[in-house]
């Protein structure tokens, strides 16, 4: 006799009905990512809502409800219908109806079937058929659309025994499928699919007879094609690149990734050139319990031509190795130590430019052990540099091993509002053709900070510091000022300094106003600086960053003595949306007697330049900076540096302008003038296109450096692209120009093509 029972809800064990087997095996499809069916659009049905009751302790329980619910006891057949759903352990299904034939073991949802997952994931079908064992089963017009926004259709899928599954006609795709009117539409890209298979136990899915399409139009065949599901990697091949210039000729890179594990991985990619020998690129990557490392590299067999501005016969056709090597790395050790690097070699000068890898003109390389607390910091550091400028010895490039920095802050509580700090510092140069220094000092620097009655911010300094240098073949230095004397040297600095900030705060055109004058003393004896060699504090410029520094000088090596006064006025006004920063200072020394500071440095008399900048920002849409250093007689501009950004994220442009008159001697190389103009923006023409730009132009002429062959006006490289961007795909094509030959890196185009497919797995 058949059995009858209105809409209420109903607790059934694991064999009782389908969802331990069903919802997982219409689901089987959904940890992976796709999305583009044989109908890719959204189904009518609705997803099924939470339960609105608790559900059972017991794993092995289904809650479930419907209108109906009937047995019929002679051909033992159980069915629900009418709006059925169903839930257990996190997973959810919505059905017209459910039969089970408890006879024949065989398990039926059909009409409307929607089964959601924990992670949010959900599948849709007509019908869906399993066997008793709940194992094995056949899904027909599946649609999964995961949480991530991939969807996968078929139009039949099928898993067996061992819970591969099987679906027939598919496709995935991770775009959208609607317009911004919520209109059909077809998506950026999509894989189609006579048979897709996925192995849960290899987590790995397989495409037989597929095809990937772009906008429904371009179809490209995939005889062979695979990729991993889940948050995992796995080893594959990634999207290539496609490039030409004018020194290689037409470029192609495959690359293949190797993942050895769950923390460490190999990329190998070969590069083939139609203008030169193949290449070989690699990266290892390794993820450590208490650090990282990567290591990088480029090898190849070809002609070079570097170290000489003219090649020499015959040397430009000459093949050899030539190669790149790139590391770096960290570990903590503790919650204190830690140990960090950086390697940087290449085999010649002209590698890395020819090749388009980076146009740096020096390679740092760095190796630093390091312990860091509250009140105390130790390094030891090791350093060298290889110069890729062919103008420049080698030999000459100083390798510092070791650098020993230690530094302490007591006393903080001998007298309110003031510290101590001590330094000891110890560092090792040495040339293979040039002068060889060591130096060592200890410093102990007293800052006492008050505020008064009146709101000012008073500042105490004292500063103690002893010296020790040892110099051998100074000679071989060409700038008699950096050479120092040779043998041992001793020096001992002293300096006190007082400085005082007014702030003064109040309402002004509807926001906040702020105006600080500063005042500063710093008083230093007669220090006899050229005895000891300049190493390190050679590049030093007068400008807003330095200008109430106790020593102006970068580095060490230079102290700035005698007794002087520090002047200036900040002012800020912040305005909803919109602020404004400045300062404004200058300089005066009491001694009369010539300074140390070079010609043209803003410092060389008593009275210094004017220096000073400007920032204005508007919300997001733009950002004004603008440092300026004025010659305190004729207020001509000395120094003349803008970078300005103007725009939206989408559409905008950068613009940086440097001009450096300071008319300093030409034998300091490291104050040279020049001047360039920096260009680069991006312009939104529609949606999902957008055209972009940039480019460096050298704007030094003669007059500015007597060394320069430029007319005032060449460019150094540009760069001109088009690209195309949604939520799923990003191609583009971009034209680069280099406007320099440097040895074998020949001036030229390149052209480089870009593709990107999203959430497309290795």
């Amino acid at each position: 006799m058949p059995g009858r029972r209105k809409r209420g809800w109903f607790l059934v064990t694991r064999k009782a009905l389908l969802l331990a087997g069903m919802l997982p095996f219409a689901l089987c499809a959904a940890p992976a990512a796709f999305a583009t069916p044989q109908d890719l659009q959204d189904r009518a049905t609705e997803p099924p809502p939470p339960s609105e009751t608790p559900l059972p302790d017991d794993p092995d329980q289904i809650q479930f409800s419907a209108d109906t619910a009937e047995y019929d006891t002679n051909s033992d057949v159980v069915t629900v219908k009418g709006d059925v759903r169903m839930f257990r352990e996190g997973n959810r299904l919505r059905a017209d109806e459910v039969v089970w034939n408890r006879k024949t073991g065989q398990v039926v949802a059909s009409g409307g079937i929607a089964v959601t997952n924990p992670e949010g994931d959900t599948a849709f079908g007509d019908r869906i058929e399993l066997t008793d064992s709940l194992k094995d089963g056949v899904i027909e017009n599946m649609l999964v659309v995961l949480e991530q926004g991939g969807r996968l259709a078929a139009q039949r899928g099928t898993r067996n025994q061992g819970g591969v599954i099987t679906v027939d006609r598919a496709a995935y795709t991770p775009c959208a499928v609607v317009d911004s009117d919520n209109c059909p539409k077809e998506p950026s890209w999509k894989i189609t699919a006579v048979r897709v298979v996925y192995d849960p136990a290899r987590e790995r899915i397989r495409y037989t007879g597929a095809r990937i399409s772009l906008f429904g139009i371009a179809s490209l065949p995939l005889p062979v094609f695979s990729h991993s599901i889940g948050g995992g990697n796995a080893s594959g091949l990634l999207a290539p690149d496609i490039r030409y210039d004018a020194v290689n000729g037409f470029e192609v890179a495959l690359p293949y990734f190797f993942n050895l594990g769950p923390n460490r991985d190999l990329t190998v990619k070969p590069h083939l050139f139609s203008g030169a020998l193949p290449m070989l690129e690699g990266e290892y990557r390794h993820l450590l319990d208490k650090g990282a490392f990567r290591v990088a590299g480029f090898a190849t067999y070809s002609s070079r031509a570097d170290d000489f501005l003219v090649a020499p016969s015959g040397v430009a056709d000459e093949n050899r190795f030539r190669g790149y090597v790139d590391a770096t790395g960290r570990y903590q050790f503790d919650p204190y130590w830690r140990a960090s690097g950086s390697i940087r070699l290449a085999s010649d000068r002209t590698f890395l430019r020819r090749y388009d890898i980076t146009s740096e003109d020096r390679l740092r390389n760095n190796l630093r052990l390091e312990r860091i607390d509250r009140d105390s910091y130790f390094a030891v550091n090791g350093w060298a540099v290889q110069t890729l400028r062919l103008t420049e010895n080698q030999g000459l490039q100083p390798i510092a091993l070791p650098e020993i920095d230690y530094r302490r802050r007591f006393g903080q509580d001998l007298l309110p509002g003031g510290r101590f700090e001590l330094q000891l510092n110890s560092l090792a140069l040495s040339r293979s053709a040039g002068q060889d220094t060591q130096r060592a000092f200890a410093s102990l620097r007293y800052d006492l900070r008050k505020l008064t009655a009146w709101g000012q911010e008073l500042t105490l300094t004292a500063y103690a510091r002893g010296d020790l240098y040892n110099t051998q073949d100074t000679l071989a230095t060409s700038v008699p000022s950096y050479r120092g004397l040779e043998g041992f040297q001793a020096r001992g600095i002293g300096a006190l300094a007082v400085d005082v900030k007014w702030p003064l705060i109040g309402e002004a055109f509807g926001g906040v106003q702020r105006i600080t004058p500063r005042f500063q003393i710093v008083a230093a004896p007669r220090i006899e600086n050229l005895d000891v060699p300049n190493e390190d504090a050679r590049s030093v410029d007068l400008e807003d960053s330095n200008l109430f520094a106790l020593n102006r000088f970068p580095g060490y090596d230079r102290f700035e003595d005698s007794t002087r006064f520090t002047f200036g006025i900040d002012y800020a006004l912040y305005l909803p949306g919109f602020s404004i920063e400045a300062n404004i200072g200058q300089s005066y020394r009491l001694s009369s007697r010539p300074s140390l500071l070079p010609d043209g440095t803003g410092l060389t008399d008593r009275v210094s330049d004017i220096v000073g900048r400007n920032v204005v920002r508007y919300r997001d849409f733009l950002t004004f900076n603008h440092r300026y250093r004025l010659d305190k007689d004729s207020l001509a501009i000395r120094r003349n540096e803008i970078d300005a950004v103007v725009g939206s994220r989408t559409t905008y442009a950068m613009i940086g302008y440097l001009r450096l008159n300071r008319n300093i001697p030409f034998a300091l190389e490291d104050l040279q003038d020049r001047e360039e103009a920096r260009v680069g923006g991006r312009v939104q023409v529609a949606r999902f296109w957008s055209v972009f730009g940039s480019a460096v132009i050298d704007l030094t002429d003669r007059e500015e450096d007597p060394a320069s062959l430029n007319n005032g006006f060449e460019p150094v490289r540009h760069r001109l692209g088009v690209e195309y961007e949604d939520d799923c795909i990003r191609f583009g094509l971009t034209w680069k120009r280099d406007y320099q030959t440097v040895g074998d890196a020949r001036r030229g185009n390149s052209y480089l093509l870009t593709l990107a497919l999203t959430n497309l797995g290795r």
